[in-house]
C-alpha cells in the first residue's frame, strides 16, 4: 500500500513539473519562398494617349492632332504598322488645317461683326445727342431712321455673340477629335470578328394546346 502511494506522489509530481517547462515557439521555415509571379498590371495605353492628346488640345489648338501624328510617325518607324501611313499623315496635318482656318475665318468675322456694332452704337449715340442729325464722319447718312440703326445694331452685336459661340464650339471640336482619335489608334478589332444575319423562327407561349410560331431574325456575332 505503501508503494502505491509511492507511486502515485511521482506521477504527479512528474506531472507538475513539466507543466511548468514553457513551451519552446514553432519556428517558422524563413527558407520557403513562394513559387508564384504577381500577375503584371494592365495599362491602357489609348487611355493614357487620349489624356495626353486632350491635354496638349486645351493648351493649344492643333497640338493634340500633331501628337497623333507623331503616333502614327512612331509606329511606322519602329516597324508597328506595314507601309508609310501617308494618307494618314495627310488627314491628321488636313485636321490641323482645317481647325485653323475655320479659327481664322470665325475671328476675322468677329472682328468685322464687333467693329459694325460699335459703329452703329456711336450713330445712335450721336444722334441722341444732336436731335436725330447724322454723324457727318461716320457715313451712316444713308440710315435717315433711327429704327433701321437700331435693326442693324442688333443684327451686328447677335452675328458677333454666334461668331463667340462657334468659336468655342470649335475649340471643344478639337479637343473631341484630338481625344477620340488618339483612343481609336490602340482600339484594336481582331481578324475573326464577324457578324452574320440569318432567318430564323421563334416558338412563344402554347395557348389552347396550340404553340405560336413567329418568323424572326438570328443575329450571331463571333468574337
Amino acid at each position: 500500500m505503501r508503494a502505491f502511494l509511492l507511486s502515485v506522489v511521482i506521477c504527479f509530481a512528474f506531472a507538475y513539473v513539466n507543466a511548468q517547462n514553457p513551451v519552446s515557439p514553432v519556428k517558422q521555415d524563413t527558407t520557403a519562398k513562394l513559387d508564384t509571379i504577381a500577375p503584371a498590371k494592365y495599362v491602357n495605353q489609348g487611355k493614357i494617349a487620349g489624356k495626353k492628346a486632350v491635354y496638349r488640345s486645351l493648351i493649344f489648338p492643333g497640338l493634340g492632332q500633331l501628337y497623333n501624328y507623331g503616333l502614327v510617325v512612331d509606329d511606322v518607324k519602329n516597324g508597328r504598322t506595314q507601309g508609310k501611313r501617308v494618307g494618314q499623315k495627310i488627314y491628321l496635318i488636313g485636321k490641323i488645317g482645317a481647325i485653323y482656318a475655320g479659327g481664322t475665318m470665325l475671328v476675322m468675322s468677329y472682328i468685322d461683326n464687333n467693329n459694325n456694332y460699335k459703329r452703329f452704337l456711336r450713330e445712335l449715340q450721336y444722334r441722341q445727342a444732336h436731335n436725330g442729325t447724322p454723324d457727318p464722319n461716320n457715313g451712316l447718312t444713308q440710315y435717315p431712321d433711327v429704327n433701321a440703326l437700331t435693326v442693324a445694331k442688333n443684327i451686328y452685336r447677335r452675328n458677333r455673340e454666334v461668331v463667340i459661340i462657334s468659336l468655342v464650339g470649335l475649340y471643344g471640336l478639337n479637343v473631341l477629335d484630338a481625344y477620340v482619335t488618339a483612343r481609336l489608334k490602340y482600339f484594336n478589332v481582331d481578324e475573326t470578328l464577324s457578324i452574320k444575319l440569318s432567318p430564323s423562327i421563334i416558338n412563344t407561349n402554347t395557348m389552347y394546346g396550340y404553340s405560336n410560331i413567329a418568323p424572326a431574325l438570328k443575329l450571331t456575332l463571333r468574337l
